[in-house]
């Protein structure tokens, strides 16, 4: 089971965490955890290399763990790219969700 935990405050997506593999396939041949794995890892080249927003990303693939971190300081440019960077991973995330919903956990907390 992977486990991804989303963090808003209000509107705004925070932080992201997924830890654990799917359990769909064989590792190595999990197209599951493949898909997943391509769309946050994707979501976090955007955030870094296309909107230059210098999130934190914390992976060990060993673990199977990865982060994403949004820092609070961006420019409001930078700040609404990260947002749609974000939700666009979102949307790919709750489309595998709804599909393979007995491998991944999603939940999402409102912090304040």
């Amino acid at each position: 089971m992977t486990n991804i935990t989303v963090f808003k405050k209000g509107e705004t997506f925070t932080r992201i965490i997924c830890s654990g593999h799917t359990g769909y396939g064989v590792t190595g041949e999990d197209i599951v955890c493949s898909a997943l794995s391509s769309i946050v890892q994707t979501g976090a080249l955007g955030m870094l290399m296309v909107a230059c927003a210098g999130v934190q990303v914390i992976r060990d693939d060993k673990k199977a763990y990865l982060e994403i971190v949004v820092p609070q300081d961006l420019s409001p440019e930078t700040a609404h790219d990260v947002q749609v960077i974000f939700a666009t991973m979102m949307c790919g995330i709750s489309d595998l969700y709804s599909e393979y919903s007995d491998f991944i956990e999603l939940e999402v907390n409102d912090v304040y």
